[in-house]
């Protein structure tokens, strides 16, 4: 039985991303300024006591999951960097971590700590 010739399949190395086409990519961007223009306005609403971080942190809205805990506390009045460390290293959490991140027991002790 004859074997049909086979057409080489585009494969992308591993490690590398596939191609975008410029439609894709203009979406992307326009998806990554929105997100950036409404965490830049949460932050002014947090900084201003518009918006209570205990909501937040407790159900953040999808745009929000990406976000890094340690940048949202920053915004939160009268908390530095040094505050929001000891915060952070308190309810052993990562300042790298992000909101979506966060396990159900990180989430419920920031909260309770920052209740204080």
């Amino acid at each position: 039985m004859p074997v049909a010739p086979q057409t080489p399949a585009k494969s992308v190395p591993s490690g590398l991303t596939p191609e975008r086409s410029i439609t894709q990519r203009m979406d992307a961007l326009g998806r990554a300024n929105e997100i950036r223009s409404r965490r830049a306005g949460l932050k002014r609403d947090l900084k201003a006591g518009r918006a209570k971080i205990h909501n937040l942190l407790l159900d953040p809205p999808k745009w929000l999951e990406t976000a890094k805990v340690f940048d949202l506390l920053l915004a939160v009045p009268k908390y530095g960097r040094v505050k929001v460390n000891r915060v952070l290293t308190h309810c052993r959490i990562s300042p790298s971590k992000t909101i979506g991140g966060l396990s159900e027991r990180q989430r419920k002790e920031l909260v309770s700590y920052l209740r204080r």
